[in-house]
């Protein structure tokens, strides 16, 4: 267990969920080193997979992330309706083909996948490139204070102190990974002045990304009239993960930070199944709900399946939305590739094609 405090939903469940319930004892000391030079090790492959996820992205994102492209712009083949999750709602875009959307589309709780609008919009105005921490963020006393209340109220924080600075990116991390809804906070000051101001410019890029039933009422989620629908979200993770800063954090397993120290990603899928990203999001009023990417060989090549799964059910509400998830890009790449000719390895970002090919 990290520093950072979670939510109930946020813990070793996870893990057990997606391992056939199976849970792990802790390493003895005589293989420490060895587990970190792995986690070293891991963590690079992700960040390699994430710079795949966004050159991916970037190469394909003019004709896949246009809500109004047509059937003679891009292939478009309907998914049976199998292909949904039993419960809540989801939305799917395979490749350059158009966003589609599941049953029960309506506006519904969102939780913390209301943060992807919180990076989307900062990285927006404050982009980093990769390697770049960004200015620093100086936290005050008022934030610690905003901090304590949050805890009281079971919300999802990490640990801080006054006069602590974090650099943009640090914050970022903080934000995306174990979902710290205090940092959501930090973020919209930071960037606007004023956290009602970075909520206004929430619902005015929402509107301009044509997400029409969607309002955002405070940058972490946590406020239940934050709603929003699976098609509406996948207009705003479509663009984030465009950004290739924004696609490297979510695809990072692990961060430190100066107060909280070693935080952890609350998506425990990443790297399986291909899986780059994206952001959990767990309440009582929301249920488990994921925004994701993976990327799958499909049709002869690398291609991305993006998603969001909302109003899932379960213990582990959390788990609940991965589970859906993975259920989904498991039916979508065995759907659409041809059984025992899907390369087991991601190729390095360098060998995308234009088309997402691999030469």
């Amino acid at each position: 267990m990290s520093s950072a405090y979670r939510k109930l939903d946020t813990c070793w469940q996870h893990h057990a969920a997606l391992n056939c319930g199976m849970t792990y004892s802790g390493p003895t000391r005589t293989t420490t080193r060895r587990i970190r030079i792995r986690r070293i090790r891991v963590a690079g492959l992700l960040a390699a997979i994430g710079a795949i996820a966004a050159a991916l992205g970037s190469q394909l994102g003019a004709s896949s992330s246009s809500p109004s492209a047509t059937s003679s712009e891009a292939r478009v083949e309907a998914l049976p309706g199998t292909m949904w999750p039993a419960v809540g709602q989801a939305a799917v875009q395979v490749g350059q083909s158009q966003i589609q959307a599941g049953p029960n589309q309506h506006p519904v709780a969102i939780a913390s996948v209301a943060k992807v609008m919180t990076a989307y919009l900062v990285l927006r105005d404050r982009p980093l490139r990769i390697g770049e921490d960004g200015p620093t963020i100086t936290l005050t006393d008022a934030d610690v204070a905003d901090t304590d209340r949050r805890l009281r109220q079971r919300e999802s924080v990490v640990s801080i102190a006054a006069g602590e600075e974090l650099t943009e990116l640090q914050a970022l991390q903080a934000l995306l990974l174990p979902s710290a809804n205090n940092i959501a906070a930090v973020l919209a000051r930071w960037d606007d002045g004023s956290v009602d101001g970075f909520v206004a410019r929430m619902n005015a890029t929402a509107r301009s990304l044509g997400m029409t039933r969607t309002r955002y009422t405070d940058p972490s989620g946590f406020d239940d009239a934050t709603v929003s629908t699976a098609a509406d979200q996948m207009q705003v993770v479509d663009r984030a993960m465009g950004l290739p800063v924004f696609a490297s954090i979510v695809a990072t397993p692990t961060a430190t930070l100066p107060v909280a120290g070693t935080v952890d990603n609350t998506n425990t899928l990443l790297g399986h199944n291909g899986f780059v990203g994206v952001k959990t999001g767990s309440d009582d009023a929301a249920g488990g709900c994921f925004a994701f990417q993976a990327i799958q060989w499909i049709d002869g090549k690398w291609t991305t399946i993006t998603g969001v799964v909302l109003g899932q059910h379960g213990h582990d509400r959390i788990a609940a939305g991965l589970a859906a998830a993975d259920v989904m890009v498991d039916r979508i790449a065995g759907h659409r590739a041809a059984p025992g000719l899907r390369p087991r390895t991601l190729p390095a970002p360098a060998q995308i094609t234009s088309t997402g090919e691999t030469p």
